[in-house]
């Protein structure tokens, strides 16, 4: 479905003729079209058929990769009982998004990026089958889950930037927005149902078939790809090297001030906000007393709190508003991260995090729809290899720095401290970058 202007979806056009237009008497609903369009809004890509193959198909893997996320983590607990291990298993994962992103952004402007993406989803669930075979059968060792976390990472450096530039190809330009939070709303579902899966399928059956149900399920991504009828689109032009389209990449990104700023803000919240996410398996035990149910409550809180932020950010899609929104995300995000370092009561900690969620899309997902409406098409797949390497770049860095620092001082003083410290950042945005409240 092609979708027309603003003007001409809300029927605004006025009549050409000299005929007179009786006035019309009001519906009994009439304080409802706006709630409708709204709802409208926040759904606009689902009248893509490509879009709505895509969503369900990886709204179905996401829901496996994130009980194998969550047992991976418990696991690992278990099995060492260091939260610092915690952090290399989550450095592992993200050290290759260093090596091979931006060359994954290169590949992407140069190759079929459905392609590119069957061979990424393929390679990781044939992962997934091999650390199920590893619990099945008793052989599972701290080292082994370091070793699959990087090769599941080396993938993840492709898929990433293919995934991102993907959404282009999906629906109409006017939707591209809209697509883009509702990727994240698709990935938000994943936190908040598999975690909670994966507590109740560890505690009954083990993570082996955490593991199990994770590799099953890239088969509906792989099959939604198979299935998709894709425009025909123009031949990738390769008129330089690898080599040369990376260093064009790099040079719009250092001289595009906006994207500049969008990427500092995703990194500075990865490095010194994120670090709590790796640390819920040792909290859900040490702070809170849980056990691997507790864990996947944990997990799916703070995923039912991205998911309202996803849909709210969707429903807001094409409302020009954005860079204030993220420049409240900036505080808000950071200031609720420290109320619950503070947080000792489950039920309680359960609530804030989904505050936590929520403030992190006003964060991480603005900056990303912002991105990819600033970036061209010819640039995308290098522009978002960047934006990714910010992220999932950061992302372990982050992991590595909290695991290390709550061996020493403790997972809520760590916490508390990477809250100051993005909170700080979010005020010097506040004061110092007013700009960034006027992007669109």
């Amino acid at each position: 479905m092609t979708t027309g202007t603003e003007e001409e979806a809300q029927g605004a056009v006025e009549p050409t003729t000299s005929e007179t237009v009786p006035p019309q008497p009001a519906a009994p609903d009439a304080g409802r079209p706006m709630l409708r369009s709204s709802a409208i809004e926040a759904f606009a890509s689902f009248g893509h058929r490509n879009y709505r193959l895509w969503f369900t198909g990886q709204a179905a893997s996401l829901v496996g990769t994130w009980m194998q996320f969550t047992a991976q983590g418990f696991l690992v607990f278990q099995l060492t009982h260091s939260p610092a291990f915690l952090g290399y298993v989550g450095f592992a994962s993200g050290a290759p998004i260093w090596l091979f992103t931006l060359l994954g952004g290169v590949v992407s402007d140069r190759m079929p990026l459905r392609n590119l993406l069957l061979i990424t989803q393929t390679t990781m669930m044939i992962l997934a089958f091999i650390l199920a075979a590893l619990t099945f059968f008793g052989h599972i060792q701290p080292w082994h889950i370091v070793l699959l976390a990087f090769a599941l990472g080396v993938a993840n450096a492709f898929d990433a930037p293919a995934r991102q530039a993907f959404a282009v190809e999906l629906v109409e330009r006017e939707d591209l927005g809209n697509a883009i939070a509702l990727n994240s709303t698709m990935f938000n579902l994943g936190t908040a149902i598999g975690p909670a899966m994966a507590g109740v399928v560890y505690a009954a059956l083990g993570p082996g078939w955490c593991f199990t149900i994770n590799g099953t399920s890239f088969i509906a991504v792989i099959s939604a790809l198979l299935m998709m009828r894709l425009k025909l689109q123009p031949p990738r032009v390769r008129t330089g090297t690898a080599l040369g389209d990376l260093k064009d990449g790099l040079r719009y990104v250092v001289s595009h001030p906006t994207i500049r700023i969008l990427i500092a803000v995703t990194m500075v919240t990865t490095i010194f906000g994120m670090g709590f996410a790796i640390l819920l398996p040792a909290w859900s035990v040490k702070i809170l007393g849980g056990d691997a149910t507790t864990n996947g409550f944990l997990q799916s809180a703070r995923g039912v709190g991205s998911l309202i932020g996803a849909l709210m950010i969707a429903s807001l899609a094409r409302v020009k508003i954005k860079g204030k929104l993220l420049t409240l995300g900036s505080l808000i995000f950071p200031v609720l991260l420290l109320v619950w370092s503070a947080m000792r009561w489950l039920p309680l900690s359960l609530l804030v995090l989904v505050g936590v969620g929520w403030g992190t899309m006003l964060v991480l997902n603005i900056s990303n729809i912002l991105g990819q409406l600033h970036v061209p098409d010819q640039l995308r797949g290098r522009v978002m290899s960047i934006y990714t390497l910010s992220f999932f770049g950061m992302f372990p860095l982050g992991a590595l720095l909290s695991g290390t620092v709550a061996e020493v001082i403790g997972e809520p003083t760590t916490v508390a401290l990477g809250a100051l410290v993005t909170l700080a950042f979010g005020g010097m945005l506040w004061f110092y970058l007013p700009r960034l409240r006027a992007i669109e």
